[in-house]
């Protein structure tokens, strides 16, 4: 986790709930690194994969303005993150998440850690469960999980899952400067441990926790830490850790959606429909 979630907010409510000071649109991108077109809004996606254009929150100052404070922004950005020291961006898909107890330490994320903050605004997201023997040998790296039933997990009161992330710079050398691809704005999920305590709002029928669902859980910001988080000054990595505390719990619903998910060619809104019940069988 995370490998998959839902975003389907236009960029002017993303606006406003964040505070934006500048985005898109209408705002212009001092760089085309930014998106292919800065200034074209995302399509609402209800099945985002790695390597897609998101839209991340951060706050940095504007190239070439008369004052160095930094602005909150709304930017497009490419999932997936490729260090600034990588030979080539081929890792990208492989480097969604980054997570929240080694952040501090692993040099694909520890400068971005550092002073590259942002938030992914996203609906919520998207887990398979399956049985518990396999959990457990994918918890300790010895095979990967097979995706069985899908679940959307949400927040029980509607309101935007701000996940925690990251994001980073990469400047391809076999480019000119001027070239529209020469450099990449690349981003990363931040995921800590799920909630081992119930659900805000429980299935009928199926996992009472985010541990049950899986053992990771994309870092959800609360309001009151977006501006610590987003803060490029704020370089101080052992405070810093402090923002990485999980948020309360009982404030989120999951439940089961349909199988169409797993394929990430399917995307609309119908992807988000609850189901009565499973459409695979788990370990519930």
């Amino acid at each position: 986790m995370c490998g998959r979630y839902a975003a389907s907010r236009r960029p002017e409510d993303l606006a406003g709930i964040f505070e934006i000071e500048m985005g898109v649109p209408p705002g212009r991108a001092e760089s085309r690194a930014w998106g292919r077109d800065p200034t074209e809004a995302l399509e609402p996606d209800w099945n985002v994969a790695p390597t897609k254009e998101v839209y991340v929150v951060l706050e940095r100052p504007l190239k070439d303005a008369d004052s160095p404070r930094p602005v909150r922004q709304l930017r497009k950005l490419k999932w997936g993150l490729v260090p600034s020291w990588a030979k080539s961006p081929e890792g990208a898909a492989r480097m969604i998440n980054a997570r929240a107890e080694t952040i501090h330490e692993k040099p694909s994320f520890k400068k971005a850690f550092a002073s590259r903050r942002c938030i992914i605004p996203a609906d919520g997201y998207y887990e398979w469960v399956t049985g518990a023997g396999e959990r457990e040998l994918e918890v300790e790296g010895k095979k990967k999980r097979p995706r069985k039933q899908p679940y959307f997990v949400t927040p029980a009161d509607g309101s935007v899952f701000a996940m925690a992330g990251l994001y980073e710079f990469w400047r391809d050398r076999t480019l000119p400067d001027d070239h529209p691809s020469a450099w990449w704005v690349t981003c990363s999920v931040v995921t800590t441990e799920a909630e081992t305590g119930p659900l805000g709002v429980a299935p009928a029928e199926g996992p009472g926790s985010l541990a049950d669902i899986h053992p990771r859980m994309p870092l959800m910001l609360m309001p009151d830490r977006w501006g610590a988080w987003l803060d490029p000054s704020h370089t101080d990595t052992e405070s810093l850790k402090d923002l990485l505390a999980p948020p309360p719990g009982g404030l989120m619903r999951a439940y089961p959606v349909s199988t169409a998910v797993s394929n990430v060619r399917n995307n609309g809104p119908e992807l988000l429909t609850e189901l009565e019940g499973p459409e695979e069988g788990t370990l519930f």
